[in-house]
C-alpha cells in the first residue's frame, strides 16, 4: 500500500469520531486492548502522562511535554484531532511520526485490524503505543479523546495524571450535568497514582475527592502547587520566575498553571528540572512541539483571530476577551458540528457582529443554512456558505485594517483556513 492509500484505508474504512460522531465512539476498551496485545502491550513499557479535562487538554499536553523536552527529555506526544496532517496526532518532540513507519504499520496488521474492527481513535492510540515503545521515548504525554473512563487512551498505568477543567461539551455521551462529566474524566484516575487537577470548581470537587480515595491517590489542585498572575505581557509563577507566553489567549494562563503543577509534582517525584529550562519551554512551546491551531492571532492589514474554541466555557472566555478590544466592527466566521448543543452558546454573541455562517468539510458539520436559521433566532444575521474558504475570503473582503475578523465554533473550521 501506499501511504496515500494508508490514510485512505484510515478515514473511510474506520469509524472516526470527528468526522461521524458518536456512532464512532465504542463504549467500552476491549478493541484497544486487543490491539494492545496485538503489539505485545507496549503501554505498558511507556512512563505516561495522561491528560484529560473539557478544555486546554491540548494546551497542557504540549506545554507540558515541551517542558520536558527543554529539559532534555525524548517525549511522545499524543493529541487529537489533526488541523491539517494525520501525522501531527502522533510526534516525538517536534517531529512527525514518519509515514513509512504508519504504512509499514498497517500492511502488517491489516488483517488483525479488521478481525479486531477498531475506530479510527481506538487504532491510532494503538500506532502511537507501538511507535513511542519502539522509538524508547523518556516520557509519553497522552491526551484522551473524549472523556476519560471509557476512553482508548485509559489502558495505561501513567506515573501522573492531570485534568484540566470540566465544562459542557459531548452531552449526548458523557452526561447532563458537569457531575456527570467530571466523573467520566475522572475514569482516569488510577489506583495509587497522583492527579493534578487545574480548576477547582465547587460542582465537580467532591466527585474528584471521592475518586482520589477510592483510588489510594494523592489529589492536587493547581492553586495548592503555584499562582500565576499576569504582568504586563508577561505571566509570573510564583516568586520564582516570569516569561513571554508562547501561547497567549484568555485561557492560556490557567494552562500554563497546570502546566507547571504538573510539571513541580513530577519534579517531587524523581526528576531535575530547573526553572530556567521550563520558562524557556514555556516561551518556546510551538518550536518544541509544534502545536497548532490554539489562539492565532495576526495583526496588519487584517486583524485576525482563529480560535479552536467550540464548546461553551471555551466561547466564553473568547468573548470576553473581545470586550476589551477596540474595533470598528467585528466580523465572525462560524461553525459548528451537528450534536453541538447550541442554544447556550448562541445566546452569548453580539447582535450588533457581521455573520458568515458556514460547514466544514465533514459529513459532522451542521448545515450553513441550518446555523444561520438557529442563529436568526438570536437576531445574529448574517450570510451563509457552503464552504469555509467562501466564508474565510468574504470576511476578510468586508473588513477594514480596524475591523476583527474571528473564525471559531469548530476545530475543523479553523483547520481549513489555518
Amino acid at each position: 500500500m501506499t501511504y496515500k492509500e494508508v490514510l485512505h484505508y484510515l478515514f473511510s474504512k474506520l469509524p472516526m469520531y470527528s468526522r461521524v460522531g458518536a456512532v464512532a465512539y465504542k463504549k467500552d476498551l476491549t478493541r484497544t486492548l486487543q490491539l494492545c496485545e496485538l503489539l505485545g502491550n507496549p503501554e505498558k513499557q511507556l512512563k505516561c502522562i495522561h491528560v484529560a479535562g473539557t478544555n486546554g487538554k491540548g494546551s497542557v499536553t504540549h506545554m507540558i511535554a515541551s517542558g520536558l523536552i527543554a529539559s532534555g527529555y525524548k517525549v511522545g506526544i499524543y493529541s487529537s484531532p489533526h488541523y491539517k496532517d494525520y501525522r501531527e496526532r502522533i510526534k516525538i518532540n517536534n517531529e512527525y511520526i514518519p509515514k513509512t513507519y504508519i504504512r509499514k504499520f498497517i500492511e502488517k496488521y491489516k488483517l488483525s485490524i479488521e478481525e479486531i474492527e477498531p475506530s479510527f481513535f481506538e487504532l491510532t492510540v494503538a500506532i502511537a503505543f507501538d511507535y513511542f515503545h519502539n522509538a524508547s521515548v523518556d516520557f509519553a504525554i497522552i491526551e484522551t479523546g473524549l472523556g476519560g473512563r471509557l476512553d482508548s487512551t485509559n489502558v495505561i498505568q501513567p506515573i501522573l495524571s492531570v485534568i484540566t477543567n470540566i465544562s459542557w461539551d459531548h452531552m449526548d455521551i458523557l452526561g447532563d450535568s458537569l457531575e456527570k462529566i467530571a466523573i467520566e474524566k475522572a475514569g482516569i484516575i488510577k489506583e495509587k497514582v497522583p492527579v493534578v487537577i487545574g480548576r477547582r470548581q465547587k460542582q465537580t470537587h467532591s466527585v474528584f475527592t471521592e475518586k482520589a480515595k477510592n483510588s489510594k491517590s494523592k489529589l492536587i489542585y493547581a492553586n495548592d502547587l503555584c499562582s500565576v498572575r499576569k504582568v504586563r505581557d508577561k505571566l509570573r509563577i510564583n516568586d520564582d520566575f516570569s516569561f513571554v507566553p508562547d501561547l497567549t489567549g484568555p485561557f492560556q494562563e490557567e494552562n500554563y498553571k497546570t502546566s507547571y503543577a504538573a510539571l513541580s509534582y513530577l519534579n517531587k517525584l524523581y526528576l531535575k528540572l530547573q526553572n530556567k529550562d521550563i520558562k524557556f519551554a514555556f516561551e518556546n512551546v510551538r518550536n518544541l512541539t509544534g502545536i497548532l491551531g490554539r489562539w492565532q492571532l495576526t495583526y496588519g492589514k487584517k486583524n485576525i483571530l482563529l480560535d479552536s474554541a467550540h464548546n461553551l466555557d471555551g466561547i466564553q472566555l473568547l468573548l470576553d476577551w473581545i470586550k476589551s478590544q477596540n474595533f470598528k466592527q467585528l466580523h465572525f466566521v462560524l461553525g459548528f458540528v451537528k450534536d453541538k448543543s447550541l442554544l447556550k452558546i448562541l445566546n452569548l454573541f453580539p447582535e450588533s457582529a457581521k455573520y458568515y455562517f458556514t460547514q466544514a468539510n465533514i459529513p459532522r458539520a451542521l448545515g450553513s443554512d441550518e446555523l444561520a436559521n438557529q442563529a436568526s433566532e438570536f437576531k445574529l444575521m448574517g450570510t451563509s456558505y457552503k464552504t469555509v474558504k467562501s466564508a474565510y475570503s468574504n470576511a476578510q473582503r468586508n473588513s477594514t485594517k480596524d475591523d476583527l475578523v474571528i473564525v471559531c465554533g469548530s476545530i475543523f473550521v479553523v483547520a481549513e483556513v489555518i
